[in-house]
């Protein structure tokens, strides 16, 4: 079993690291981590210390680090453009496609969204979902989470992509077919439970977008982007 992933500010530059706080709290009540057993730790960009525990307080663990790593960006990387969904669905999203290896996500605010989007207290949820969800998956890199964008935004950023996508049900060329670049940034554009508008998918289009499909079925916004990002990532070669 791997060892457990616990997130800092940033990886100290000694051999012995206490860690405290919330995390601190989570490994020594939560966990119950015991002195000689491993763990890792974090800085959320790539960089991991694998430590040993060599003390253990109400609070906190005192570690010795063993060895560190540093991993690098994913390259390309893979930005899902997620539209707002109703209820938890939207954090579900996040989490999924966390769990899954996305580099980025950004939320939209599509025209067909239901769910409002409530400023900074939305956007900390998705954070702190992406947060947790790169914890439990033992990622060094947590997923950031950019502002919300309109559908003028969204245009924008897929023009600057260096491959851009759209899902839509009704599109004739499947995502295993569209060309994929090797370096620089992919960016995929998932729509909300009532679809792409069409006036939305013209700008898309007009920035450069390729209308794609997963498959015949139809997918709720909750699990098209994880699905998509599971399909790039084996053709990428991530997973090999």
């Amino acid at each position: 079993m791997t060892p457990p992933l616990f997130f800092v500010d940033a990886l100290p530059a000694g051999d012995v690291v206490v860690l405290g706080g919330a995390e601190g709290r989570h490994a020594a009540r939560v966990r119950r981590l015991g002195v000689g057993e491993r763990l890792d730790i974090g800085d959320g960009v790539g960089g991991v210390a694998r430590c040993e525990v060599t003390a253990v307080g109400t609070d906190e663990l005192t570690l010795t680090v063993v060895d560190r790593r540093a991993a690098p960006g994913a390259d390309p990387a893979l930005t899902v453009v997620q539209a707002l969904a109703k209820g938890d669905r939207g954090e579900l999203a996040v989490e999924l496609m966390t769990e899954a290896g996305v580099d980025e996500i950004v939320p939209w605010a599509a025209n067909r969204s239901i769910a409002r989007w409530r400023g900074a207290k939305s956007l900390q949820r998705w954070r702190s979902t992406a947060r947790e969800a790169a914890k439990q998956s033992r990622r060094g890199w947590i997923p950031r989470v950019a502002d919300l964008h309109d559908t003028g935004a969204v245009a924008e950023l897929l023009a600057a992509a260096d491959t851009a996508v759209v899902l839509h049900e009704s599109a004739a060329r499947s995502l295993s077919a569209v060309d994929l670049a090797g370096a620089g940034r992919i960016v995929l554009v998932v729509g909300p439970e009532g679809g792409v508008a069409d006036g939305e998918l013209a700008a898309f289009t007009a920035a450069g977008a390729v209308a794609t499909r997963l498959g015949p079925e139809v997918l709720r916004t909750s699990t098209a982007g994880v699905v998509a990002v599971a399909a790039l990532s084996a053709r990428l070669g991530r997973w090999s």
